[in-house]
């Protein structure tokens, strides 16, 4: 556009303007334009084109865009009924409409349709991209939709992918660990314990316990405790757990799983009076423990912006050099720390005692 504004002596918004036919441009310098175009090779990026010309028509004309919305979960319906994956799902619809996109969904497990095949569809279907939403047990992509990551520019949410390597958008999973650490520490906890399953952490290459590891810097070495990475199989055997919670003897216990709080009731110890229970992903349909605000839909927002911006650079197949999107956590008081600021101070436990030395008697897990 800058050469063609250029050999015709006029602006770039002169030229954007004419290509539009647009009458502010008169009908001769329309035509001296256009004949410059074309003898130049200019080609108008449609994408581009028609997204411009929405915005400068107020947001009254669809732009019309077809963008595939990908489940990489091994449940056909995680969008509707994983307690994590439709909080994505809604901030990528959410932004799509908002920029005017259409979002056609997939399911990456879908048995007799490889690579190949999905490719035919997207062109028929004149799907330009994919955001892939929902991997939960590894960060890599099936072999047979290799194809699809090669044609087409993908975007991934939650997780970063290996094999391959896509550009992504997620929470910041090392400060969800640090600042829930920080925070418990300032609400007068002492020994603040992690409790997670191996593969979960492995999923997000061991952020969540480097932030956790980070955290426990601020404390001396007699009260860093050691992980339980063990949770799935206490599901099995839960002496597992209690035997890490008599021998660590946490005030505060960081984890993912709500039933980790029905564990150390077990023991004979009160949630949250003895044992505070922080979730790494707060969520608002369970709102009872206090942790941190993982803002998922803003991630799935986050991931249409930088698909529709590989599709304005003509970006296709995996990046040479992947970018990432990092959304910063928030803390939420939850329901039951809430209540407990509200209780008299003998009752209170552990909580909201800075000045309780480490070396006093605490309760102790019963057998």
């Amino acid at each position: 556009m800058h050469d063609v504004a250029r050999a015709c002596g006029v602006s770039k918004n002169t030229v954007s303007q004419a290509l539009r036919n647009s009458p502010q441009i008169s009908e001769r310098m329309r035509k001296k334009i256009a004949d410059a175009a074309k003898r130049m090779g200019y080609q108008k990026n449609a994408v581009v084109s028609e997204l411009m010309a929405r915005l400068h028509a107020g947001g009254n004309r669809r732009f019309q865009c077809t963008l595939a919305l990908i489940n990489a979960n091994r449940d056909r319906k995680a969008f509707e009924r994983h307690p994590t994956i439709p909080v994505y799902v809604e901030g990528c619809r959410a932004r799509a409409g908002e920029l005017g996109y259409e979002l056609d969904a997939f399911w990456i497990h879908e048995p007799k349709v490889n690579g190949d095949r999905l490719c035919q569809i997207f062109r028929t279907r004149g799907i330009q991209g994919g955001l892939v939403v929902g991997l939960m047990d590894e960060n890599r992509l099936p072999d047979s939709f290799q194809a699809v990551a090669r044609e087409f520019p993908l975007v991934v949410t939650g997780v970063r992918t290996r094999e391959p390597s896509l550009s992504f958008a997620c929470v910041d999973h090392h400060m969800v660990a640090l600042r829930a650490f920080e925070k418990v520490l300032d609400l007068g906890c002492k020994r603040p314990g992690l409790v997670l399953d191996a593969r979960i952490d492995a999923l997000v290459e061991h952020r969540f316990s480097a932030g956790y590891e980070v955290g426990q810097r601020r404390l001396p070495a007699a009260r860093r405790l050691k992980p339980f990475f063990q949770v799935s199989e206490a599901r099995v055997d839960k002496s597992l757990f209690h035997r890490w919670l008599k021998q660590e003897r946490p005030d505060a216990i960081f984890s993912l799983y709500h039933e980790i709080g029905y564990w150390v009731e077990e023991c004979g110890l009160r949630v949250p009076e003895d044992v505070l229970m922080v979730q790494y992903e707060w969520r608002s349909g369970s709102p009872h423990w206090p942790g941190m605000n993982q803002h998922n839909e803003l991630a799935g927002q986050a991931a249409v912006d930088m698909l529709i911006g590989m599709l304005h650079r003509s970006e296709k197949g995996p990046p040479p050099f992947p970018q990432a999107t990092l959304i910063d956590p928030t803390w939420t008081d939850g329901k039951m720390l809430k209540e407990l600021r509200h209780l008299p101070t003998s009752t209170k436990g552990i909580l909201f005692s800075k000045k309780r030395n480490a070396k006093e008697p605490r309760s102790t897990p019963t057998q």
